[in-house]
């Protein structure tokens, strides 16, 4: 044999000749599995340009959530919404978005930003949204002010029509032809072939992902937001939510109750702002224990600052001097707001007053989310559901702060027990997001009921790095010099984040046997990362619901044989 090399094919030709070897009975069921990847599968469940007929492109940046889309540029949120209520398909532009941003990127066909990474806001929100994403393309000067965008000398204003594409971080001029996904249609359809077999593909997929959902180990759940998200996440094959982000039920109209909460004088202002939000809360909570009946939903706790809630420090700062500078009266509560923020203010809040710290220093808040959370579990139990809600502690250092705090959780179950006739029984655990609560996880055991890690605050914390700049900013020297051969956001790093991973497992079962483990950061819809947390023992993994059939295939792929998964990693780098 004179020479050998490895065949390139598409997604599409590797699922459909791993399909068709099986028919023939050349390779099983299982080798199938391992001449696939998750890698590919995500290529074919998201539309994509037509690369015959794009030309150069006006900007590159990170890909952050894949697909393509194509729209006219929009510089704000209410931009956004207003053309896309008329029928236009519009992309946001931003320097970087927002909690602010959330309508704008709902209505948008696509996200984006001139800074932050793949874990920036605007790349975690796209991804559980499905919606296109490209963030931190430097080469973008963006001017929101003057509504345009500049990028290799050309000037771009708003309404001009551009495509984005998700997969590759590249931006292009004009609308690119677009290809869409026969196999994104039949994961929406919850996993069912259609009787048109000439979708070799789609008949091609579906048999794979049998074949990994009858081997896999591992759990897969959705992080989820919205009972729209958990509906979706359960056609794409979740077993339950791994992560309910609450503080996105805070935004919009609700966010003046959030105002008022803060703004508080007196702890009867607090706690009438805590009651107008119960209600709200309850029925959020309803919902989404409706769309994932009989499945675990974890629910996560207020996280992020309280600052967040408020508005933009140097906005408020400018409206108020300006009405001075005009003569007339600045606004009394944009100056209470002010004041707030100011004594609000943080150098670096992402390391401050936020996680399990906000249950602790502002009386109520715990109490109100798990309160909402029990009645929510009354009103479906007896509807004749079946919820099963999971209480989550975010950003724990110690185990006395878990302690503290779950007294305080099991007394309001109680109490709500007690007063509806229905025991309501939630497990109680926390998030592993700090290397200390890694290193003392066997401690945190004794009173967290199960244990989730968030992997993009431990990759953050562990290595140093700011999560929404450094990506942009250095990645691709450290990339070139060979420092890392990838993004730590992207792929788990395995030496150091990894080991900390290992050693809160092996402390955490070891002081509380059977302990329920899994992993809610970004890294659970990453193929590779997927087969380090088989490995690791752990028994879920959780992602936005877009990632869910990725991860079913990957967590079937590393549950393969190991001379299965050495072919598959052969084979994968052809697709």
């Amino acid at each position: 044999m004179l020479q050998t090399r490895v065949g390139k094919r598409t997604a599409e030709a590797a699922f459909a000749i791993a399909s068709e070897l099986v028919d023939e009975e050349l390779i099983t069921p299982a080798e199938a599995l391992g001449r696939v990847s998750g890698d590919g599968l995500a290529r074919l469940m998201f539309p994509r340009f037509d690369t015959a007929a794009v030309g150069a492109a006006l900007a590159h940046g990170i890909p952050a959530s894949p697909g393509a889309a194509v729209g006219a540029a929009v510089f704000d949120s209410a931009e956004a919404v207003r053309r896309a209520a008329t029928g236009e398909k519009v992309v946001l532009v931003r320097q970087e978005t927002t909690p602010d941003d959330l309508p704008g990127m709902v209505a948008a066909q696509a996200v984006l930003t001139s800074r932050g990474g793949k874990t920036s806001h605007a790349a975690v929100v796209a991804r559980g949204m499905g919606k296109v994403c490209v963030c931190g393309a430097e080469e973008l000067t963006v001017d929101t002010r003057a509504r345009r965008f500049t990028a290799d000398g050309m000037t771009v204003t708003e309404g001009t029509v551009i495509s984005v594409d998700g997969s590759a971080g590249a931006v292009y001029l004009g609308a690119a032809p677009l290809i869409d996904s026969v196999v994104m249609r039949y994961f929406e359809t919850g996993g069912q072939p259609s009787g048109d077999r000439s979708q070799t593909v789609v008949g091609a997929v579906h048999r794979i992902m049998e074949q990994a959902d009858t081997v896999r180990r591992l759990g897969v759940r959705a992080n989820a937001v919205t009972p729209e998200d958990a509906a979706r996440a359960r056609r794409f094959g979740a077993e339950g939510i791994g992560l309910c982000r609450t503080e996105h039920m805070f935004l919009g109209d609700r966010r003046r109750l959030v105002e008022a909460m803060i703004l508080a004088r007196t702890d009867a202002d607090r706690d009438r702002a805590l009651d107008a939000l119960l209600p709200l809360q309850r029925q959020d909570f309803v919902g989404i224990l409706q769309a994932m009946d009989g499945l675990p939903v974890t629910i996560r706790l207020l996280d992020p600052p309280l600052h967040e809630f408020l508005p933009d420090r140097t906005e408020l700062a400018v409206r108020l001097a300006a009405a001075e500078a005009g003569g007339s009266t600045p606004d009394a509560h944009d100056a209470e707001l002010l004041e707030a923020v100011n004594r609000m203010h943080e150098e670096n809040p992402m390391l401050g007053l936020r996680g399990v710290r906000l249950g602790l220093v502002v009386p109520g808040l715990t109490a109100m989310q798990v309160r909402a959370i029990a009645e929510a579990v009354v009103e479906r139990k007896r509807a004749g559901g079946d919820p099963k809600a999971e209480i989550m502690v975010p950003l724990i250092d110690t185990v006395e702060e878990l302690r503290i705090v779950r007294a305080e959780v099991e007394q309001v179950l109680a109490n709500v027990s007690a007063v509806a006739g229905i025991p309501v029984e939630c497990p109680v655990g926390t998030m592993i997001e700090l290397p200390r609560a890694a290193l003392t996880a066997g401690r945190i055991a004794q009173e967290a009921e199960f244990f989730s890690f968030g992997t993009n605050d431990l990759t953050q914390t562990t290595w140093g790095f700011s999560r929404d700049d450094v990506e942009a900013a250095f990645f691709s020297a450290y990339l070139d010099k060979g420092i890392f051969k990838v993004s730590p956001f992207e792929t788990i790093d395995r030496e150091g984040v990894g080991r900390l991973v290992k050693i809160a497992v092996a402390e955490g079962r070891a002081a509380r046997p059977g302990l329920k483990i899994g992993v809610c950061g970004e890294h659970g819809g990453d193929p590779a990362s997927v087969h380090f947390f088989h490995d690791a023992g752990l028994d879920y993994v959780s992602c936005s619901p877009f990632r869910v059939p990725v991860a079913r295939l990957e967590a079937g792929r590393a549950a393969l044989p190991q001379t299965q998964a050495d072919q598959s990693e052969r084979t994968s780098g052809a697709h």
